[in-house]
């Protein structure tokens, strides 16, 4: 059995009058993120997971933010692709783990839509996602929620 493991992160401001959308889902709160795409900071860090584990290229040479082509892309489309091209490469993935900071919009009430959310992108079991939520602690200038930072772990399989 073959395993790898691939890390992405990502971060996004946030901005007033923006949707927030994390995790493929839209939390209410009066900022979402910034971004060429929809701004979704977790499905990007997890895009970045997927290639990694599956040696792809990373999301900004797949889907370049200077490519009008992916100007306001929805962030889940884009991450059902990273699977796909992953599963033309033979990789299936297992698990994946996300930390989301902010003192942006609090993850906890959502984090089971989150991971529902997550898992039907990902082609997994819902108890095959963890997502967390963090504060920044006032250790930084996003401590004021105006952004988002999200670190995600993904374990692949070589079926």
């Amino acid at each position: 059995m073959t395993l790898r493991v691939g890390l992405g992160t990502d971060i996004h401001r946030l901005e007033e009058g923006r949707p927030c959308i994390l995790g493929g889902i839209e939390l209410p709160h009066p900022t979402g993120p910034m971004g060429h795409s929809d701004g979704d900071a977790v499905l990007h860090a997890l895009i970045d997971a997927v290639t990694g584990a599956a040696g792809l290229d990373d999301i900004g040479t797949l889907f370049p933010n200077d490519d009008p082509l992916w100007k306001d892309a929805d962030s889940k489309a884009l991450l059902v692709e990273a699977v796909s091209l992953a599963a033309k490469k033979g990789w299936h993935v297992v698990n994946a783990d996300v930390v989301i900071s902010t003192e942006g919009p609090k993850i906890k009430p959502h984090r089971a839509e989150m991971r529902a959310s997550i898992a039907r992108l990902l082609g997994v079991d819902v108890d095959a996602v963890n997502v967390k939520g963090k504060t920044l602690e006032g250790l930084t200038e996003m401590a004021d929620g105006r952004a988002v930072s999200v670190q995600a772990v993904c374990l692949l399989q070589h079926r």
